[in-house]
């Protein structure tokens, strides 16, 4: 079946909009915060090449390779940063989810876990994937500590994967296949709560209240 676009993806901390080039303004702030493209070990739009990512996220979007989002803060209203699922591939049916980043000061917020919430209910209980895949570099052991609190576990490592400015980056593949999805909504689900100190249900799709 088609991977369509699923449109707008609402939780109680963060609000996942289809990206659109009105966003372009809101990005640049956003990632201004913490000035997050100046880690060389990750892969970050500065402000004056935003529009250019944005431009390039639509076309593969118009190809069938990746579904586009903007993360926004719900208690602030701030577009906080990007995220996407990647590597469509309709017939498995399996995604990843990458080309993630956040503005610094949504670190530890509790809306990146929830984001990755939404995209992973819609992507298994919607679309009935049978595995999604999450990847990153070596070198951004942030992220990969980040990956592993999600649920999903480390497949391999892709030695020499990807030519990056002065260096060729090792790729570290993580997954989360659909049998294990269950228990991995349920860690995901008990972080939210901690965050929001209540009992809380996901507005939108499939996803039933929590807890």
């Amino acid at each position: 079946m088609a991977l369509d676009h699923p449109g707008t993806l609402r939780g109680r901390l963060v609000t996942l909009e289809p990206l659109a080039p009105e966003h372009h303004d809101e990005l640049v702030a956003a990632v201004q915060d913490g000035e997050v493209w100046r880690l060389w070990y990750t892969s970050v739009p500065s402000p004056d090449r935003m529009a250019a990512e944005i431009q390039r996220r639509l076309e593969l979007q118009e190809s069938g390779t990746m579904l586009a989002f903007v993360a926004r803060r719900n208690d602030t209203g701030r577009a906080i940063g990007m995220t996407t699922y990647m590597n469509i591939d309709s017939v498995t049916p399996r995604v990843e989810i990458g080309s993630t980043w956040n503005a610094a000061s949504a670190h530890g917020s509790g809306t990146n876990p929830e984001s990755k919430l939404l995209l992973l209910a819609h992507a298994f209980e919607v679309w009935d994937c049978t595995a999604v895949e999450f990847r990153t570099d070596f070198n951004n052991h942030q992220s990969r500590e980040a990956i592993a609190r999600l649920g999903a576990k480390q497949d391999g490592i892709l030695r020499a994967h990807r030519r990056e400015p002065g260096y060729l980056r090792d790729t570290v593949v993580f997954s989360i296949t659909r049998t294990e999805w269950p228990g991995v909504r349920l860690g995901l689900e008990h972080r939210i709560r901690k965050h929001l100190g209540a009992d809380i249900g996901l507005e939108g799709g499939p996803t039933p209240p929590l807890g």
